[in-house]
């Protein structure tokens, strides 16, 4: 029972951190695919009508 109790505390300080840093990466990759179309939307009007 006490084995139990160890491996589930271990499993969850091996979770929690991976969630957290799961989070982190998908707010990084939406942050970096917004700019991204920020910048292909630019790139399309000047391309376009020479014009931002």
């Amino acid at each position: 029972m006490g084995a139990a109790l160890i491996l589930t505390a271990v499993g969850l300080a091996v979770a929690v951190p991976a969630v957290m840093g799961y989070n982190w990466l998908i707010r990084r990759n939406k942050t970096v695919m917004d700019m991204t179309r920020s910048f292909a939307g630019d790139l399309q009007n000047v391309l376009l009508s020479g014009k931002r």
